[in-house]
């Protein structure tokens, strides 16, 4: 038996966070560890945490009920992490869904290579708060290029080695956004052993405004921009073997972000990202014949098709950049 710990902070989530423990409590895998970390909610939180410790921990289901007051998911994440016993650790977000058998196949996963894993990634569901549903994207190869574009090393995705998590510097508690795509990046950096469970076994409830991005990016910008920043410098301080194509694929993701800012309507948003990220792009490709009479343009029909928000962009940017 391997000893996983789940580490789930909260914060103002009293309404709806039950729902997601519920999916832990219905776990087939035994024993488990839950670390409930409270991100110094202002509402029921805590009392609804405390509870649930109260009415389900027992032999086989550690609970641990803890309070981190700088708040940041980074930080309670760190915190929880710290807290906890196990020597694999599962990050989840405080309204999404686990499968039954989700920690049964990450162990699985791990028996079948071995022992010899570092992370195991799951495919997952995006719901979205219509009922509506997609599958997100998952691959079992490429995979810094698939992180970088498609964050398949999401919060809930993944389970890690905890020697192997904290070598690699645990969360950026500075981070506001986007701070699992940066720890996915950085995990890869560091050259992980990959295992891969292609069936969906998490869903990602999208609560539209109440969520991380809300229905949008403007709000938030210079905060996304800031992580691109300290992901491009990671790279760039790395001995990653294939670096000039992450960071011709992390100019392109400027240019995404330029394009939602167009489509919200923040024209002076996107145009100054727009010609930063396209600037990269042309000194990174170099001004040969392909940039001219290839790449260029089809990086403007790219942009295009972003803000009449088409899909499959990011894909179609993995296999020419």
């Amino acid at each position: 038996m391997h000893s996983i710990s789940i580490i789930i902070p909260v914060y103002n989530r009293a309404h709806i966070v039950e729902r997601t423990l519920d999916s832990v409590l219905k776990q087939s895998y035994r024993p488990l560890q839950v670390v409930l970390v409270d991100n110094d909610s202002s509402d029921d939180t805590l009392d609804v945490l405390e509870r649930w410790n109260r009415e389900h921990a027992g032999p086989d289901l550690d609970v641990m009920v803890v309070v981190e007051s700088q708040h940041t998911a980074g930080a309670a994440r760190n915190r929880g992490a710290q807290c906890a016993s196990g020597d694999w650790l599962v990050f989840f977000d405080s309204d999404d869904e686990m499968h039954p058998d989700l920690i049964r196949d990450y162990a699985e996963a791990i028996e079948q290579d071995g022992g010899e894993v570092d992370v195991v990634s799951t495919g997952a569901t995006l719901r979205y708060a219509d009922g509506a549903t997609r599958q997100l994207p998952f691959h079992t190869d490429d995979i810094m290029a698939v992180q970088m574009l498609h964050s398949q090393l999401a919060t809930q995705r993944y389970m890690v080695r905890a020697e192997f998590f904290h070598a690699v510097g645990e969360w950026n508690a500075s981070l506001p956004v986007w701070n699992d795509w940066e720890l996915g990046v950085r995990m890869l950096l560091n050259r992980p052993r990959m295992a891969y469970m292609a069936n969906d076994r998490v869903v990602v409830n999208h609560s539209g405004e109440a969520s991380i991005t809300g229905n949008g990016f403007a709000a938030k910008a210079g905060q996304w921009e800031n992580v691109m920043d300290v992901v491009e410098d990671e790279l760039a301080q790395s001995t990653y073997s294939d670096k000039q194509r992450m960071l011709r694929l992390l100019n392109f993701k400027r240019m995404v972000l330029a394009a939602h800012y167009e489509r919200e309507g923040k024209r002076e948003l996107s145009v100054e990202l727009c010609r930063t990220a396209y600037h990269n792009l042309h000194k990174l490709c170099g001004n040969t014949l392909k940039w001219k009479l290839w790449t260029s343009p089809m990086i403007k029909k790219l942009f295009a098709r972003i803000v009449h928000g088409k899909r499959g962009s990011a894909v179609i940017a993995r296999k020419f950049l």
